[in-house]
């Protein structure tokens, strides 16, 4: 604004064009002071918005909030905290929050929150808080307020109810023990499926050996009969030329040699019974079992007998291989697996022309191997990454449960080795069963 010697205005001392910048200034400033104005109401829009986000946000939070000052003094409360106080947050705050806690976990939670505030870092520790239903345990994590300056200025406290927690880990559990108990209860159930498609073949096998023991005990019965008519006539006073005439008849030097043949055959017949109800034991056997040395080839040989004599499939089975492994595990268990492969082998070929399948043994580092394979049409591509799932299956409705190899993998995992689908240069499929080596013999 310019300043003019009063002489040279009129009687207000101002000319026109002082009043101009006068008017001029007069206008910015408030345009000035509009501007302000709009942007403060901006700001006190957005400032509200804030607060109501952040209420939002503090009582959608399932966890207990509680916004205490450097006096442990209550400024906000959120979260399930009404639920959990009752209504209560109207009331608290400005209040010390010691006392919403009983009186023995008062001096553990003022350590904590001491400890949060000086050491500006989390502290989580458990207490218990007084709730209208009585105390309740609560897990509180505790973070400290800092200022733009970086001072504390007090501190955030989250607690979880522990009740909830612990009745959310208890319903894990009991889950985890009703899912294990199912995952039991199928491998049962596979390996009774096992047993039942071998029925007949144990059947068989069983009832040879008790045929021949019955025919030998009838022979013995019927040698017996001889001896004790003999002896009568010994004990009647009979002459020696009667008992020697007596024993040509009766044919009793025959009789003592067949009956001793009978005897050992009698002998033998009850051994393989004794044999077969042994191998059906382990087989049917619950429990992981003591872990023991065993020969892979034998246990290998058993298994895979037992599937042949129970099929109607006419296959070749050969057994390959110079290695004699001994692997480390339950042969109870290992037989499962090696009928469970071999039994899928021989469903395989069952449409192919001269049906093999080829048993191979192996050993490779520490490790023994044994692969089954067969030359029936193979697996698809799209295929083969299912397999091991549960349940799933290639083989028409009632023909497989489709938890065979996935119980074997299972089974073969528990053993600290593996059960994997192996590639092949020829028709067929092929698995690899490898096991802990644990010797050679």
């Amino acid at each position: 604004m310019r300043t003019v010697d009063i002489a040279d205005t009129g009687e207000t001392g101002f000319d026109d064009a002082v009043w101009s910048d006068v008017i001029e200034a007069v206008d910015r400033t408030y345009s000035e002071l509009v501007a302000y104005q709009e942007k403060l109401e901006h700001q006190n829009r957005e400032l509200d918005d804030l607060r109501r986000f952040m209420n939002s946000v503090f009582q959608s939070v399932s966890d207990l909030l509680i916004v205490v000052g450097r006096d442990n003094r209550i400024e906000q409360t959120g979260g399930s905290f009404d639920r959990l106080m009752a209504g209560q947050n109207k009331t608290v705050t400005g209040e010390v929050v010691d006392r919403l806690f009983t009186s023995g976990s008062r001096p553990v939670f003022t350590d904590a929150i001491e400890q949060a505030i000086l050491t500006r870092e989390f502290v989580t520790v458990e207490i218990e808080i007084l709730t209208v239903e009585g105390p309740a345990p609560l897990e509180l994590s505790i973070a400290p307020r800092l200022n733009e300056r970086g001072k504390s200025v007090g501190a955030v406290i989250v607690g979880r109810p522990l009740g909830e927690l612990r009745r959310a880990y208890s319903e894990l559990a009991a889950s985890h023990k009703a899912l294990k108990e199912a995952q039991a209860h199928l491998v049962r159930n596979e390996k009774l499926a096992s047993l039942g498609r071998l029925v007949a073949g144990v059947a068989h096998e069983l009832n040879n050996p008790i045929s021949f023991v019955y025919a030998s005990t009838h022979a013995m019965e019927k040698y017996a009969t001889r001896f004790e008519t003999y002896f009568e006539a010994v004990q009647a006073g009979a002459t020696r030329d009667q008992l020697i005439a007596m024993r040509g008849d009766l044919g009793l030097d025959r009789a003592l040699k067949n009956m001793r043949e009978a005897i050992s055959g009698a002998k033998d017949g009850a051994e393989r019974v004794r044999d077969i109800v042994e191998d059906l034991r382990r087989l049917s056997s619950e429990g992981p079992g003591e872990a023991v040395e065993f020969d892979l080839v034998t246990t290998t040989r058993t298994a895979a007998d037992w599937v042949v004599r129970g099929t109607k499939t006419p296959v070749q089975v050969k057994f390959e291989g110079d290695m004699r492994p001994v692997a480390r595990g339950n042969p109870g268990h290992i037989q499962q697996i090696v009928m469970n492969l071999v039994q899928n082998a021989i469903d395989a070929v069952a449409d192919t022309d001269n049906p093999q399948v080829t048993l191979t043994h192996d050993v490779a580092g520490e490790r023994a191997v044994l692969k089954v394979r067969d030359n029936g049409p193979g697996i698809p591509e799209d295929v083969a990454a299912s397999i091991f799932d549960p349940f799933f299956t290639t083989k028409a409705v009632g023909k497989g449960t489709g938890l065979g190899l996935s119980i074997s993998s299972k089974i073969a995992q528990e053993h600290g080795g593996d059960l994997h689908l192996s590639e092949t240069d020829q028709p067929g499929t092929c698995f690899c069963l490898d096991l802990p080596l644990g010797g050679q013999t």
